[in-house]
């Protein structure tokens, strides 16, 4: 096969990451897609336990191990820990008519998911289902066997916790309406926000109808009413009907097997939006033409990078990685570049794209750097839109989602990445718009949404347990990534002021260092250290006076800018290591936690021990990164864990938010070349080489371009103007 026919989609696996919590779906999208059709399964039975999606906090329209459809849901979030959106679903059935998706709802067999398609059979119906997408566009195909079918459009069911609804049926060939979600993490409820739709038939319904069902009244009144939490159907009735367990339905007597395809275009602005979008994007193209271009653009999409080498099940999680780096952030724009704005409720216009689906606490870690690199186009569109909520909200994003801050997590992480940015030459945006969004964050104590406790961490260098802030010794952390982040830039700017201040400002977590636990610990606001301190305390969600989302181990070396000021506080280099193999071999490095990302590497501070960090990164991803359902250690977290596995097989890492130095480890494949953008970068690709070691090579050396680099550390800079990077490897 030549490098001309080498096709990635080949080997993306949508099933990954649909166990084992990792929070994805195998449905069809486009990429960067605005609607996506997922298989919705999380509303009813599984043949073990029951299943129902807030039974178990579940954030997925999908579980691999459930096998009751209640049907195919068209906006979806990929990765992330809270419900919302999974709405808009529509269900094909046949016979009788029947509104209920606990008795509609069917088992399915031969599912098969690739990238920007899906199908499946359901047995109940024998119906097949087969999905595509555009980008703001989702397409299915239903083939109904001779007899009575039916399409619903069920507007009550979601993952969203928020209710109501609207559907308005056009024409025999036509429904619109909105469906309202939101409320993500349940924080900011108030901000919920509608999704409008246009549904449109490939052949016009024999029949149709709306429903609706009511709340069920108790007491006096109750007997009075006759329709008392009974499901209202109204036949071939074409005015709005409004609701919170509502629907529409389309029904057909085929003579003979039938397919019909419904086109659902979506919109955040208006209906009228949603119905531009689909003629846009889809208009009379048929099912497979509509796929045909989306498999195209996922062609373009992953050839970015091509590897040779390397086993099929290793090139299949690499590309389902990358492919899942190309979900979120998502494109939130309409064909004529309109959006609701933040916070203003006003209606805004965008030239270029709109982005929105920002999970900043894990995304600034690695998955922004890597986006710089493979895709700086879209990194800057995506800084772009962050400043635009700036100027629309007054801040940066922290957790944004459809134009709403939920304030999921803490820190102020929207700073590393514009700094991230810039400083690895991505710079056609305004820094100095950026520079002061930076600055109000880290220095406006009043009404400060993205950073409190400031007056505290500024006065004292730790936000204490006094302060009423969850998770004060992660946040003193967070607000240190922050802080370095602003001081590198800061410097590269020529604020040498601002650069001190900050630096200094980004190490301050060293008070929380009681060398007598050798752990950071949460301190008083008078500086005695909280008692009954226990640094296994927070693991797996439970509760930590001191951390979010973890414990005192897997916080520990989380700030590797200050590697050296670690390895000083804990006594030089050989406790330091100690303490290093002690997070792996006491089994308290987390895979699915992103404080820990770079533990792996940070042997490469260890002069003499960096083969550890080869060898651990490579145990790590044999261990978690399958091609399999539960192929992800965890939430994806809009592709956090998947950009770990893409840089980790690829030999290097972001090791420092904010620094343009990869750490190197080595790659999985023989050979890796990555087709840089030369609008860009001065180099029309990479090449990443493995060799075998021969002759006076010696197993772990590293060249480039046919020097020996000595180091395990590369610039950004040095990367890109390079041509070959090679590693010499021990391949018994």
């Amino acid at each position: 096969m030549t490098a001309q026919d080498f096709d990635p989609v080949n080997y993306v696996n949508p099933f990954i990451g649909t166990s084992n919590y990792g929070a994805t779906n195998p449905g069809a999208i486009a990429p960067r897609g605005m609607a996506s059709v997922s298989p919705f399964n999380v509303a009813g039975r599984i043949d073990l336990n029951p299943l129902e999606k807030d039974s178990q906090w579940l954030s997925n329209p999908y579980v691999y191990e459930n096998t009751f459809l209640t049907g195919f849901s068209h906006v979806n979030i990929s990765g992330v820990g809270c419900p919302d959106l999974g709405v808009i679903i529509t269900m094909p059935t046949t016979g009788a008519l029947e509104t209920n998706h606990q008795k509609y709802g069917s088992t399915y067999t031969e599912e098969t998911a690739k990238a920007g398609y899906y199908s499946t059979k359901l047995k109940k119906y024998d119906v097949e289902v087969q999905a595509t997408a555009s980008t703001r566009t989702g397409v299915t195909r239903y083939s109904f066997p001779a007899g009575k079918s039916n399409i619903l459009l069920n507007l009550g069911l979601g993952l969203t916790n928020e209710q109501g609804a609207m559907a308005h049926i056009v024409s025999p060939t036509e429904i619109e309406g909105m469906r309202m979600v939101g409320s993500f993490c349940y924080n900011n409820p108030e901000a919920a926000y509608p999704v409008y739709f246009v549904a449109k038939f490939s052949k016009p319904a024999d029949n149709f109808g709306v429903w609706k069902t009511p709340y069920k009244n108790e007491g006096e009144e109750a007997q009075w009413m006759a329709y008392n939490g009974k499901t209202r159907i109204k036949e071939r009735f074409s005015r709005e009907v409004v609701g919170d367990s509502i629907g529409a339905y389309m029904t057909y007597d085929f003579s003979s097997p039938e397919q019909v395809e419904v086109k659902i275009g979506v919109s955040y602005v208006s209906i009228e939006n949603a119905r531009d979008n689909l003629e846009n994007e889809v208009g009379d193209s048929s099912f497979e033409e509509v796929y045909a271009q989306t498999k195209t653009e996922w062609k373009k999409k992953l050839r970015v990078v091509e590897v040779e080498g390397g086993t099929e099940d290793e090139k299949t999680i690499f590309y389902t990685a990358l492919y899942h780096t190309q979900i979120h952030p998502n494109i939130f724009n309409d064909v004529n570049g309109e959006y609701p704005e933040i916070a203003t409720g006003k209606i805004g216009k965008t030239e270029g794209t709109r982005y929105t689906t920002f999970s900043l606490w894990d995304t600034y870690r690695n998955y922004h750097q890597l986006m710089s690199l493979l895709y700086p186009q879209e990194q800057l569109d995506m800084v772009k839109s962050m400043l635009e909520m700036y100027d629309e909200n007054g801040w940066l994003p922290k957790w944004e989602l459809n134009s709403t801050e939920t304030f999921t997590m803490v820190g102020d992480p929207a700073a590393i990445v514009l700094a991230d940015t810039y400083l690895r030459g991505l710079t056609d945006f305004d820094v100095d718009k950026a520079y002061e969004a930076m600055l109000k964050s880290a220095t406006q104590i009043e009404e400060n949404p993205l950073r409190p406790g400031l007056e505290e961490y500024l006065k004292k260098g730790y936000v204490s347990v006094d302060a009423g802030v969850p998770g004060p010794v992660s946040v003193t952390q967070e607000y240190n990534a922050a802080d370095y982040a602003i001081a590198l830039l800061a410097k590269e700017l020529g604020k040498e002021e601002d650069h001190e201040v900050f630096k200094e400002r980004s190490v301050s977590y060293r008070k929380l260092y009681n060398s007598d636990s050798k752990f950071l610990q949460p301190k008083h606001i008078d500086g005695d250290w909280l008692e009954g301190f226990d640094p296994l305390a927070g693991a797996n969600f439970t509760k930590n006076p001191g951390f979010i989302e973890g414990n005192a181990w897997q916080y520990l070396f989380m700030l590797s800018h200050d590697a050296e000021g670690l390895i000083q506080l804990m006594g030089g280099k050989v406790a330091y290591e100690k303490k290093l193999d002690a997070v792996f071999n006491e089994g308290q490095f987390d895979m699915a936690n992103e404080p820990d990302f770079a533990y792996p590497y940070l042997y490469n501070f260890i002069p003499g021990s960096e083969h550890k960090a080869q060898k651990k990164v490579q145990e790590l991803l044999k261990e978690y990164y399958k091609n399999s359902p539960d192929g992800l250690p965890g939430n994806d977290d809009t592709g956090t864990m998947s950009a770990w596995a893409v840089y980790s097989m690829m030999g290097f890492y972001p090791q420092v938010p904010a620094e343009t130095t990869y750490s190197l480890t080595a790659p999985i494949f023989d050979k890796i070349k990555i087709n840089l953008n030369t609008d860009f970068y001065p180099k029309e690709n990479l090449v990443i080489i493995k060799e075998e070691v021969s002759g006076k090579n010696k197993a772990g050396e590293i060249f480039i371009d046919n020097s020996p680099l000595n180091t395990f550390f590369i610039k950004h800079e040095t990367l890109i103007n390079s041509n070959e990077l090679l590693f010499f490897q021990d391949l018994e």
